[in-house]
């Protein structure tokens, strides 16, 4: 009850109007937010999440196959996430993962934004709460992410000679999970009429000196980006369907 407590009311931008190329072939014709892992399309997995924590304002920016996901939502949202208000900007043109949030209106307030086409069971009511401690004007949700190269790898020193060699090492990251905190200040930051995407958000908010927080989560997470990543989260889902759907809920 604390963490639906800690959400309820905070409005949401789910970004879906990117063109899904890295999970070609399955996107050329659907959009990858309707993907689906088992019976049912990863976007209302997430719908399904946000509804059960109290966030019922989301606004879905959208673009590539936008008619798709409406004419989805419209049979399907009165079923799956009753009483959620949903609104749609849709782009001409892509704008990018952090200039899309300039064509929203009314983001006058703390609110979350993030990506249409994860899968996770991240808590977002403790997100919330760890970035109103901090006093950040954005908080990025973290994942620790294990790389493993599978070559041996040289190190060189500067004048180009062998001072070492390491056989298919694994090198530890803290990588963003594409859930951020925003608040409404960070947008003056956003230009209008140009493609901007969050990297160079944040980038410009460290050499203005903003603060930036991360949100360490080591719970559930897969960003469905490639095909290899598909295959791996309808597994995940699979296996883990009550961690991600309240009350392990079915279709209906």
């Amino acid at each position: 009850m604390m963490v639906a407590n800690s959400a309820s009311g905070v409005r949401v931008v789910v970004l879906a109007g990117g063109r899904g190329t890295r999970l070609q072939p399955f996107t050329v014709t659907f959009p990858k937010p309707l993907v689906p892992l088992g019976d049912m399309p990863i976007l209302e997995i997430l719908l399904r999440r946000l509804h059960a924590q109290g966030l019922l304002d989301v606004t879905l920016t959208l673009g590539h196959l936008s008619e798709l996901i409406r004419a989805f939502l419209d049979q399907r949202a009165a079923s799956a996430v009753p009483d959620m208000q949903l609104t749609y900007v849709v782009e001409d043109e892509p704008t990018g993962t952090a200039g899309s949030l300039s064509l929203v209106e009314g983001l006058n307030s703390t609110f979350l934004a993030m990506n249409g086409d994860l899968l996770t069971d991240l808590p977002f009511g403790e997100l919330l709460a760890h970035h109103r401690a901090s006093g950040a004007e954005l908080t990025i949700a973290s994942h620790a992410v294990t790389t493993k190269i599978d070559l041996g790898v040289l190190e060189l020193d500067d004048a180009g000679e062998l001072v070492g060699y390491r056989e298919k090492p694994q090198i530890d990251h803290r990588v963003s999970m594409g859930v951020y905190v925003y608040e409404p200040s960070v947008l003056d930051l956003i230009p209008q009429g140009r493609h901007f995407d969050f990297p160079e958000l944040v980038v410009e908010m460290l050499r203005q000196g903003r603060k930036v927080a991360v949100y360490p989560f080591d719970g559930l997470w897969l960003d469905v980006g490639r095909p290899e990543d598909y295959a791996r989260a309808q597994a995940l889902f699979a296996e883990n369907r009550g961690r991600f759907l309240p009350g392990g809920s079915a279709g209906t």
